[in-house]
């Protein structure tokens, strides 16, 4: 499988999360939004901007435990299935181009109200499919570039907004947010259900965690640092454009119906307080974030049909990686073939709203998908960020996001039901004779039926993820242990027993008659007792012959007894090699050492599921590689 290169550090990370926030639920909602909740908008966005935060924490997890192209379609896929997989996969594609081309949309409206002309239909999706044709050129030829691009407009973008707020404050006036709470918590509620997609962006970063260097460390912090600056900012910016306007500047009655008085409510504000030049500075900010959107959209939409096509749930041409470019080209041009249809052939802004409800469904999906991961017990499953108060904020998480779709309405509730039946179409006709993969929700069904399920698939595909996201180097005890012969033993038994088992193994792997070794074993012990500490030994002997060496793991759940400790020893590492060896010898002896000091080394060791899983154990931790040879 070809692999996207690792380009992106922090900044980038915190770039692509923020500047897909800031946009249309800045520059273009707060006025709808203070015709329903006056000026207790405010807590509406600061509400809002709380119930993403389970969907942030859980996605940040995930992506730290599957730095994968996809996102949420690879979590879902591996946490419920191929069939959820394909659901999830075509439902985030979809929701991120749409919102990628409403983006464009909303940036050409900024453009006609800046330069004040009415642009007829035909300007107007010229100059939209014009962008998205940039965007996609720019997104095909690095990603380094588009990242780059991202940051500097985001930095344009938080210097601007802190102009606005620094010049702002000292304009506002209290009295314009007198009788805050006169529309009650039901309205303040239902507006922060309005303004919630404006945070919705946030998460789509995981959707690169694949090309993010140090991934364990970024992903988080990116979106936690992207989610607490854009919440400040949404906060601050909309306190001060209620605070500079009275109300009928915002919201007219006109013939007994409310209607919005401004589509540029932020930059009208800063007209208020610094004329010509603060109405122009913030429309070009409202153009930057725009641009943003669409740009950190295409980037993380077109890795979805990308990581499909590598599961073989799409045709693999999909999954291609430019050799130039290093970048999966046909799914950024399939991509932006969606962007641009819609642009020209659709009613966007009817079909934003089911975007919106996908992205919601997408959310409860992500947070289910951390519950099932973590009851699974898979043990190669090791996020190096662990969302907190589990299971309690995704389980509320859940209920929440579940009102918020009935909340949405029938049309995108039925066009969600469509896109439900086309994956269900395209698994049976497409997809079911090409996956074999087991998925985390089988292993919880193991745990609590037949022991007999293989279900390792998905158990080694974690193990290879987290090798590269560690950025583990192979060893020559890494090697051995991929090789290694490994018992787990039933019921109690003696050490002479299981002796004579391993050197019945190890006559066959080493050459050497099993009656020798099983008194080379015997005479080790009589020499020395090879218990190290309560519960673990390390027999090894010296063997005839030149350039031998094997390893041999044991686990005894129910003990072994050792003639020289009263403990009963449950884990085995089993050494054997020639005379020419024996400097190799000690190094494995060290690496072991290393790999028993480990925190939970002993409990991973004993409720590992079976012996692929105790190998996975060994080849996942975190000591010291040596690379001599």
């Amino acid at each position: 499988m070809a692999k996207l290169t690792k380009q992106l550090g922090l900044p980038d990370v915190f770039s692509i999360a923020a500047g897909a926030m800031i946009s249309s639920g800045l520059f273009i909602l707060p006025a709808l939004a203070y015709s329903k909740a006056g000026p207790a908008v405010i807590l509406s966005y600061l509400i809002a901007s709380l119930i993403i935060l389970p969907s942030v924490l859980s996605k940040a997890e995930l992506a730290t435990a599957m730095p994968r192209a996809g996102g949420t379609y690879f979590f879902v896929e591996r946490s419920f299935g191929s069939f959820f997989g394909l659901f999830t996969g075509f439902a985030g594609w979809f929701s991120l181009a749409l919102k990628s081309a409403f983006a464009i949309v909303g940036m050409a409206l900024i453009i006609e109200t800046i330069f004040d002309k009415q642009f007829n239909e035909i300007h107007f999706k010229a100059i939209s499919v014009t962008c998205c044709v940039i965007f996609t050129v720019l997104n095909i030829v690095s990603v380094k570039h588009a990242s780059k691009l991202q940051i500097v407009l985001v930095a344009i973008l938080l210097l601007t907004l802190s102009i606005f707020i620094f010049f702002g404050i000292g304009a506002t006036k209290t009295y314009r947010y007198s009788n805050f709470m006169d529309k009650g918590w039901l309205a303040i509620f239902s507006t922060a259900g309005l303004v919630f997609v404006s945070y919705g962006g946030l998460t789509k970063v995981a959707s690169v965690g694949e090309e993010v260097k140090n991934p364990g460390r970024n992903i988080p912090l990116g979106m936690i640092l992207a989610w607490f600056v854009v919440t400040l900012l949404y906060i601050a910016v909309v306190t001060i454009t209620i605070g500079v306007f009275d109300k009928q500047e915002l919201v007219a009655v006109v013939n007994g119906t409310e209607q919005i008085q401004t589509n540029l409510p932020i930059s009208d504000a800063a007209s208020k307080f610094m004329g010509l030049p603060g109405f122009i500075m913030l429309s070009i900010a409202a153009i930057a974030a725009f641009v943003t959107t669409a740009n950190g959209g295409i980037l993380a939409a077109s890795r979805c049909p990308m990581a499909m096509s590598r599961d073989g749930l799409l045709p693999p041409a999909l999954a291609h990686i430019n050799h130039k470019f290093k970048t999966p080209h046909l799914s950024i041009i399939l991509t932006a073939g969606f962007m641009i249809a819609a642009l020209v052939f659709l009613d966007i802004e009817s079909l934003v709203k089911t975007a919106s409800t996908l992205m919601i469904l997408l959310f409860i999906l992500d947070n289910a998908s951390v519950i099932i991961m973590r009851e699974s017990k898979i043990q190669s499953y090791r996020p190096q960020f662990k969302s907190p108060l589990y299971p309690y904020v995704h389980i509320i998480a859940l209920l929440g996001y579940g009102f918020l779709i009935i909340d949405m309405g029938k049309i995108p509730l039925l066009i969600t039901v469509g896109f439900f039946v086309f994956s269900i179409a395209w698994y049976y006709l497409y997809a079911s004779s090409r996956v074999s993969r087991a998925s985390a929700a089988m292993h919880i069904v193991e745990r609590v039926t037949s022991k007999d399920l293989k279900t390792v698939t998905l158990e080694n595909e974690l193990r290879d993820i987290l090798i590269e996201r560690d950025e583990i180097i192979e060893d020559r005890f890494d090697k051995l242990i991929k090789e290694c012969k490994i018992l787990d033993i039933e019921g109690r038994k003696t050490a002479e027993q299981v002796f004579k088992t391993i050197s019945k193994i190890l006559e066959k792997r080493l050459d050497v008659n099993e009656y020798v070794l099983f008194e080379k074993f015997l005479k080790r012990e009589e020499e020395g007792g090879t218990v190290v500490q309560p519960g673990l030994a390390i027999p090894h002997i010296v063997i005839e012959g030149q350039h031998k060496f094997d390893v041999l793991l044991v686990r005894a759940r129910n003990g072994i007894k050792f003639a020289h400790t009263s403990d009963p020893v449950s884990i085995m590492f089993v050494l054997a090699g020639t005379k020419d060896e024996r400097n190799y010898h000690l190094r494995a002896l060290m690496a072991i050492a290393q790999i028993a000091q480990e925190k939970h080394f002993e409990h991973r060791w004993l409720s590992a599921r079976d012996t692929e899983t105790i190998r996975n154990i060994i080849l996942l931790s975190t000591r010291t590689r040596d690379m001599k040879e």
